[in-house]
């Protein structure tokens, strides 16, 4: 008899373990993509109604034997109705014997991996002390982002800013409620001020627009900067003449030339050119050296994220409840790789 999924919800993916776990495999797999060890498919993306999107996220990590389908909603309209804007659930399969394995909850894992990204080069592109995080944006995914940030360094200040003072103020709260150490979390009425002498600024906002949120005269020297990026491709956070002179990395740089507005921007106008983009896997296997450098990270999501993160939450789940003696174990972890961290 076939044994069940095993059922990963939001609440099992909360913890510093589980969120420093998802960032060290990721990092293993943006090793084997930047090898070209893996891959990651396109999305298919469809549009309908007003604004809303249904999206299929398929990925293959053959060095860990498995697979992934996420499928995903977003609804514009949802927050209004006092529900979430992305609904969707990940189905993690075993390439083997091709049983589906888990079941996790889609938008939570979507916010971890995309926090957990930012983190790993945040790890890789800052100094161990750095204890200064400035974020744009007070949604999901600003939490997704501190959570992730907090767990690779000593958070000690966060500035907040977002569009409306309300949302702030409500995310201040819930960083002093929840941060691992005593943290001053303040609110700003500018993004300029949020930002203005931060080591770590992360932005992750609904800007659908080419103005920038964040000017690159505000940024300071050494800084590092996570961009999660606006609404579509086009969509512009931070101010594209700050690549010019920064360490620029992307996921993967195919993906960013589809998908980043900075990049794109950049690129149009001169500042970059397609060789200056580092990618990530790159910065991970030490091929990329920062030294001191303003840094950008700017993602475009990927759905090999979304493989990997369910691959870590998935033997972090089945630690926490039944031990390493689990026979639904997904994969064996590399050679070399204790406890499946890279």
């Amino acid at each position: 008899m076939t044994a069940a999924p095993r059922m990963v919800l939001a609440a099992d993916m909360s913890g510093t373990l589980a969120m420093t776990r998802v960032i060290d495999v990721l990092g293993e797999m943006f090793v084997d993509l930047a090898a070209g060890r893996t891959r990651s498919p396109a999305r298919t993306v469809v549009e309908h109604g007003d604004r809303r999107v249904l999206l299929a996220s398929p990925a293959v990590w053959e060095q860990r034997g498995v697979g992934s389908v996420k499928v995903t909603t977003l609804t514009p309209d949802n927050p209004a109705r006092g529900l979430p804007l992305i609904h969707g659930i990940v189905a993690l399969t075993d390439l083997e014997t091709g049983r589906i394995t888990a079941l996790l909850d889609g938008a939570e894992l979507t916010a971890v991996r995309t926090g957990a990204v930012a983190a790993l080069a945040t790890r890789w592109c800052t100094p161990d002390d750095a204890d200064d995080l400035a974020v744009i944006g007070a949604g999901a995914q600003a939490r997704a982002l501190i959570r992730a940030v907090s767990a690779v360094r000593p958070i000690r200040t966060v500035r907040i800013h977002s569009r409306t003072r309300a949302g702030a103020e409500e995310l201040a709260h819930w960083v002093r409620d929840t941060a691992p150490r005593p943290v001053r979390a303040t609110v700003c009425d500018t993004a300029r001020a949020a930002v203005t002498d931060a080591a770590i600024i992360c932005t992750a906002t609904s800007t659908g627009d080419g103005t920038p949120v964040v000017e690159a005269g505000w940024v300071a020297s050494g800084a590092h900067v996570n961009v999660i990026g606006g609404t579509h491709p086009d969509a512009v956070e931070l101010d594209p003449a700050l690549l010019a002179d920064a360490v620029t990395i992307v996921e993967d740089r195919t993906a960013a030339l589809d998908g980043a507005g900075e990049i794109r921007a950049a690129l149009a106008g001169g500042l970059i050119k397609a060789e200056d983009l580092h990618e990530l896997g790159g910065l991970v296997g030490g091929e990329v050296a920062v030294a001191g450098r303003t840094s950008v990270l700017r993602t475009v999501g990927m759905a090999i994220e979304d493989t990997a993160a369910a691959v870590a939450l998935f033997d972090q789940h089945r630690a926490a409840t039944q031990g390493p003696g689990d026979p639904s174990v997904v994969a064996p972890t590399r050679e070399g790789a204790p406890d499946g961290h890279a």
